[in-house]
């Protein structure tokens, strides 16, 4: 297979950058939080081996945004190598053109995609474990839970003064569901105490009444010796979780999240668009390995210091599109979808058109 020699060359020297950028920038980043805010976790009693952990906690959501930009490095100095030692131009004079030269910069592009978008759904779990080790988030009770307030799915907001695992029962319970109008109505349930059956998986409200509050017409009021609720699917050990940011929250439950905050008068466009990002973050690798492969085949006389440039001034030109957009998307300037993915489609754009103009 030695038509595949500078294949394996090329992939082997991207895949090394790769991996120094991607690990690199982040660990620098957790090294200057660490810096800057021991102080401060030593003055809360935190123990070292919990800053530790909270810190490389801290690394798949980090890793997951430096993903592009080690991309972008990776491809500018693997091919720019390759273009000021010769090969590039010996591989033409093998009959190889510039656009075959960077099939598996693409390739390898797209595996990166794939392991980004498996990071954005691990890193919003990791940033939970982060922020209970670093004492932000208290680490949560394996028996009971007081005074709190759950959102659950469907619009549904949980009010318990007192959550038992021990003989599965909340006491002073409240459940509202606001609605905009007669149509939808909002619902309020009451109960002094409830019992969850472990056979049937139910919840069972005691004494509870029901609010029925269709807006400006006044109140409909009714009384249960007991009552089940078909939107109370959640069992003792789920209430146990405590509420998360969206930042801590997954692709799919961060979706549900926003309907239940739009159903319920909220505005979530700027939430839409961060979650639109989790997508599109992924799919950065593939743009700006299509971006950066014309800029390093192009400047074949280009230097390391010049490379590194470009890269920086891309990736820091790069992130102040996506906030940018995010704003956009946000001020309703732009549906929220298109908002995040339009720096990935200017950079596609260009990258196109700088790869049908370079030399083959």
């Amino acid at each position: 297979m030695k038509r595949f020699i500078l294949d394996r060359y090329l992939l082997r020297e991207w895949s090394r950058i790769v991996l120094v950028t991607a690990l690199g920038f982040p660990l620098i980043v957790v090294a200057f939080g660490l810096t800057d805010n021991l102080d401060e976790h030593l003055a809360r009693k935190i123990p070292p081996a919990a800053i530790a952990l909270g810190y490389a906690y801290s690394l798949p959501d980090n890793i997951f945004m430096a993903l592009p930009a080690a991309v972008l490095f990776a491809t500018v100095f693997s091919l720019g190598s390759l273009s000021r030692h010769s090969e590039l131009t010996a591989a033409k004079a093998s009959g190889r053109s510039v656009r075959r030269m960077i099939v598996p910069v693409l390739l390898a592009a797209m595996l990166a995609t794939g392991v980004a978008l498996a990071l954005g759904e691990w890193a919003p779990v990791a940033t939970t474990r982060h922020l209970e080790y670093l004492g932000e988030r208290e680490i949560r009770s394996t028996s009971s839970r007081f005074n709190f307030v759950y959102r659950a799915d469907e619009g549904w907001v949980y009010s318990v003064r007192a959550l038992d695992l021990k003989d599965d029962t909340m006491r002073d319970v409240v459940f509202e569901r606001e609605g905009p109008g007669p149509e939808y109505p909002t619902l309020v349930v009451q109960s002094p105490a409830a019992r969850y059956d472990t056979t049937g998986r139910r919840w069972t409200l005691r004494d509870a009444r029901l609010l029925v509050l269709p807006g400006l017409e006044g109140e409909l009021a009714f009384h249960f010796d007991s009552l089940r609720m078909r939107s109370l699917v959640e069992a003792p050990s789920d209430l146990l979780v405590e509420p998360k940011e969206p930042r801590e929250m997954r692709y799919a439950e961060l979706g549900r999240y926003i309907d239940d905050l739009e159903r319920s008068g909220g505005d979530g466009r700027r939430l839409r668009v961060r979650q639109a990002l989790k997508i599109a973050v992924p799919f950065t690798c593939i743009v700006i390995a299509i971006f950066g492969a014309p800029l390093a085949l192009s400047s074949p006389r280009t230097t390391g210091a010049v490379g590194v440039g470009i890269s920086l001034a891309t990736t820091v030109l790069f992130l102040l599109l996506v906030q940018l957009s995010e704003a956009v998307g946000a001020g309703g300037l732009l549906p929220p979808v298109m908002a995040a993915w339009a720096p990935n489609v200017l950079f596609a754009v260009i990258g196109l058109a700088l790869l049908a103009r370079a030399p083959t």
